[in-house]
C-alpha cells in the first residue's frame, strides 16, 4: 500500500511526463531520466520501453530507492510488482498516450517493456 496523497496521486497519474532518477550507492542521485507515468487506481506505474536493459531501470535494480518530479516531487521506492495486472496497466498506457501513436505507444506495452514494469510508493 503506497503513502499517496489523493491530491499527488492526481497529479502525477495526470502528468505527461515524469523525471525519475535513483539513487546511487552513496545517496546522491543520478541524472534524472524523463518517461511516461500511468496510474490503475491507487498505484503508479512506470515501465523502460528498453525493458530490463534501459539504463535507469538498471540503476533502480541496484538500488529501489530515488525521487521523481511530475508536477511536484517526491522521495520513492521502487518496486517489481508481483501482483500487478499487466493488462490494465497495459490499457493505461494504451488510454493515456494514444495521442502519440502506436510506434510510441507498443513498445510500452510490449513484453520487453512489461518485464520492466515498477511500481512508485511514497516514502
Amino acid at each position: 500500500m503506497s503513502d499517496w496523497t489523493a491530491e499527488e496521486l492526481d497529479t502525477i497519474g495526470a502528468a505527461d511526463e515524469l523525471r525519475i532518477a535513483a539513487l546511487r550507492p552513496d545517496g546522491s542521485l543520478r541524472p534524472y531520466t524523463t518517461i511516461w507515468v500511468v496510474r490503475v487506481g491507487g498505484d503508479l506505474y512506470v515501465r523502460s520501453y528498453r525493458g530490463r536493459d534501459g539504463a535507469w531501470f538498471r540503476s533502480v535494480l541496484l538500488r529501489p530507492e530515488g525521487r521523481i518530479r511530475a508536477g511536484l516531487t517526491r522521495d520513492v521506492t521502487f518496486a517489481e510488482p508481483a501482483d500487478g495486472d499487466q493488462a490494465a496497466i497495459d490499457q493505461a498506457y494504451r488510454s493515456k498516450y494514444e495521442r502519440y501513436g502506436a510506434a510510441y505507444v507498443e513498445p510500452m506495452v510490449s513484453p520487453a517493456a512489461r518485464a520492466a514494469t515498477l511500481r512508485l510508493t511514497a516514502r
